[in-house]
Parts: C-alpha cells; sequence; structure tokens
C-alpha cells in the first residue's frame, strides 16, 4: 500500500516519463536533421517547439517535487521491468514499472505532445 496521494505520483510519474520524452524527441530531431527530406525546417521546428513545451512541464513537475521533499530515482533495469525509489516526505517505497508500460506511456505523451495538446485529445 502507498502512501503517496494520486496528485503526488501523477507529479512523480511525470518526472519519470517527460525525461523519456525528451529523448526520444531528441533523436527524431537528429533523424530528420540527416534526413533527406527536401523542406526540413516545418518538422524540426514543430519537434523543437514540442521539446521546449515538454522541457517545460518537466521543469514544473521538479519544482513541484522539490517543494514538496519527494525524491525519484532510478534503482535498477532489467529486460522486464525497471524499479525506482520514490522518497516521499521521509518515507521510501520501491515500485516496479513493467517496462512496456513504459514504453506505451511514453507513446501516449508523445501523441499528446505532438499534436493531442493543439487538438484537445490524444487520440489517434
Amino acid at each position: 500500500m502507498t502512501r503517496i496521494p494520486e496528485k503526488d505520483r501523477d507529479i512523480i510519474e511525470q518526472a519519470i516519463y517527460l525525461p523519456m520524452v525528451m529523448t526520444v524527441l531528441h533523436r527524431d530531431l537528429t533523424v530528420i536533421q540527416n534526413s533527406p527530406f527536401k523542406l526540413k525546417n516545418p518538422y524540426l521546428q514543430w519537434i523543437e517547439r514540442t521539446i521546449t513545451i515538454v522541457h517545460k512541464d518537466l521543469a514544473e513537475a521538479k519544482r513541484y517535487l522539490r517543494r514538496e521533499n519527494i525524491k525519484v530515482s532510478e534503482l535498477k533495469r532489467d529486460e522486464v521491468f525497471t524499479m525506482y525509489l520514490f522518497i516521499y516526505k521521509g518515507y521510501e517505497e520501491h515500485h516496479n514499472y513493467f517496462n512496456p508500460r513504459l514504453r506505451n506511456k511514453v507513446e501516449e505523451l508523445m501523441k499528446y505532445y505532438l499534436y493531442g495538446r493543439l487538438s484537445g485529445t490524444s487520440e489517434d
């Protein structure tokens, strides 16, 4: 049983997922820069703008965690699970995340940041 309220857990998970979203966006940016697209600039600007917005949201999440004395760190990773340590106001909790769940959540957030936030939905 966790002592962490849902609101705080959501922000903790943002601190886990958003760096992964940033990594994917930076890799995609590199791929587009090195691709044979005839007009790269619109794609580059789109991804750069998205990176800026994700970075802003990540900074907000980190500020909140610091203000509320919450720490998150990855303990170990294998092929199936990634274990995180949450220190919530002095209490330690270990949480295992199923790697495919992490990947699916990052994909969901990518959809949201790339077009869902503009149309008000993250649906396909």
